[in-house]
């Protein structure tokens, strides 16, 4: 009798223990699908959605580092930058090889102006060869450096960022900011009147261009610019706002 109630013991601890495994990996599958689902709602610009998702997701597997890092991001894009440090650090301690978290570091604190940080943060991305877009990393250091006053550093990874991706606009807008922030107002003209033959539609370059006729006291062209500048992006855009500011505030 006390064979069978032993047996029976056994028979029901190994049931509720197999129950216990397979609610926990139900809920595992439940966080995961609710965190892609968060994600997709970030990429589509749905913010608010995506973090109640996200922390719906964190509540069962907060030890993701994908996870976190895709918290940071929204976090970011909600400009909370302390809150987005927090989870890439974690998504790092988690995963320290996690290069793409290291990238996002980099941007938080780029956000928060530690230019000295970020300048780390992005140098070992840069310095990664699995990377699969090092233009990036590249460029950032040369605003991280343009932001500290240090222009040859800037003027160089943005030139090597360009060396990677020619077309890539947030570096050619770089450069050309180096020019005009050093005074070199025709080589920046130049600059950006070659690059805006290759890239017609680059409301930021007509905006560049048209901040270089200001100061070269050409103000016919500067306001050809800046409509143009307000003919692609759209009226709630900071672009637009400066656009408009110039335009009709004067």
């Amino acid at each position: 009798m006390k064979l069978r109630a032993s047996l029976l013991l056994i028979l029901f601890l190994s049931m509720s223990c197999a129950t216990t495994t397979m609610n926990t990996d139900k809920k595992k599958e439940i966080a995961v699908a609710t965190q892609r689902l968060g994600e997709e709602y970030y990429n589509a610009g749905k913010y608010t959605s995506a973090l109640q998702n996200l922390l719906e997701a964190y509540r069962t597997i907060p030890n993701d580092p994908y996870l976190n890092n895709s918290l940071g991001l929204v976090y970011l894009a909600k400009d909370r930058s302390d809150l987005a440090e927090t989870h890439f650090k974690k998504a790092l301690s988690l995963k320290p090889d996690y290069i793409h978290a290291k990238n996002n570091l980099g941007a938080v604190f780029m956000k928060q102006k530690k230019w000295d940080l970020a300048i780390q943060c992005f140098t070992e991305v840069s310095e990664n060869l699995l990377y699969a877009t090092p233009e990036m990393p590249l460029s950032n250091l040369g605003w991280a450096y343009f932001n500290q006053k240090l222009y040859k550093k800037a003027t160089y990874y943005f030139k090597k960022s360009l060396e990677v991706r020619p077309d890539f606009l947030i570096s050619i807008h770089g450069l050309a900011s180096v020019y005009t922030e050093t005074g070199l107002y025709y080589q920046a003209r130049d600059y950006l009147l070659r690059n805006l033959g290759k890239y017609p539609d680059a409301a930021i370059l007509h905006a560049d261009i048209a901040t270089v006729y200001e100061k070269l006291n050409d103000p016919v062209n500067a306001r050809k610019s800046w409509q143009r500048v307000l003919n692609l992006v759209p009226e709630t855009s900071s672009l637009a706002q400066e656009a408009q500011k110039k335009l009709y505030n004067h």
